[in-house]
């Protein structure tokens, strides 16, 4: 105790700037964890957390026992395994590619250009995508018509719902996925590509032997993270894409959660629906943190 009131006196003005952001975890973060309660609960708002009745787990046994369950359950895995294929390794192989340009201009240009649609909402992307996508004015369909093709309603099918929703989360995700990579290449020593050059090895040679070994622990530590948001589809552009006729493939576990808790009025249901999903992603984390340790990596814990 007195070591640390010692240390604590040290570095109080350390301690001083981490307040702000302990304090932002402990209010927005911890605090609220004990709405999770209620998913053990009938619970009536006007009764409160102590006023309503306890009923133990038996929404998860409704919510499992439910058909809605693997609907629910397949289309958030489709859509977590398209993003985990087809987005993730996307900023790795731009940042590669960004590391290779010499023009400092030219790569702040692009970095700049790819940057910005992370800073446009989801409202915005979606109103794109119909400007794009629109059977009647749309741009996309516009040039099929010309090559004397017949519009695809991109908006309204079913199969190409999963490849609209990867394709905006691609557009506005990649750019700001890069700036980590980017940060971890600008910490490779150059030394190594300079006796690689003296060896005779190329520019992939050079790339596969030096640039991917240097960030392959930033990879590591990013897919942990990610796994753990895998049955997370993002509920605000889901919501706004999802009608009528591509609701059986697009229905996932956050608009389920809003429909059933803010719509329904079923605010326990929809708690241990959400809860069951936050689960899911503790398990995902714990076990690729031990498969990433059992191959030799530092994982992130």
């Amino acid at each position: 105790m007195v070591i640390f009131n010692r240390r604590l006196k040290k570095q109080k003005w350390f301690y001083l700037m981490l307040l702000p952001g302990l304090l932002y975890f402990l209010i927005y973060k911890y605090v609220p964890m004990w709405g999770v309660l209620i998913a053990f609960q009938d619970y009536q708002p006007f009764q409160g957390f102590f006023g309503s009745k306890w009923v133990g787990f038996k929404h998860f046994e409704t919510f499992f026992n439910d058909e809605t369950f693997w609907v629910l359950f397949r289309n958030t895995f489709i859509l977590a395994v398209y993003n985990i294929v087809f987005f993730f390794p996307l900023p790795i192989i731009i940042a590669l590619m960004l590391n290779e340009v010499r023009k400092d201009v030219f790569k702040r240009l692009v970095q700049t250009l790819i940057y910005i649609p992370h800073f446009v909402s989801w409202v915005v992307v979606v109103g794109i995508s119909f400007l794009f996508f629109s059977t009647e004015s749309g741009i996309v369909n516009n040039m099929l018509n010309s090559f004397g093709k017949e519009p695809v309603n991109f908006l309204l099918s079913r199969d190409w719902f999963r490849t609209v929703i990867t394709s905006q989360v691609m557009w506005k995700e990649t750019g700001w996925g890069t700036i980590i990579f980017l940060a971890a290449l600008a910490g490779v020593d150059p030394q190594l590509y300079e006796a690689a050059r003296i060896d005779g090895a190329n520019r992939w040679r050079q790339m596969w032997h030096i640039t991917l070994p240097a960030i392959r622990s930033t990879i590591i530590i990013l897919l942990i993270l990610r796994i753990g948001h895998f049955l997370d589809s993002g509920f605000e552009q889901i919501f706004l894409m999802v009608n009528p006729m591509n609701r059986d493939v697009g229905e996932v576990f956050d608009t389920y959660v809003y429909s059933t808790g803010i719509s329904q009025g079923k605010f326990s249901y929809s708690t241990a629906v959400g809860m069951f999903k936050s689960v899911v992603g503790l398990i995902l984390v714990v076990v690729a943190n031990r498969l990433a340790k059992r191959f030799g990596e530092d994982g992130i814990y």
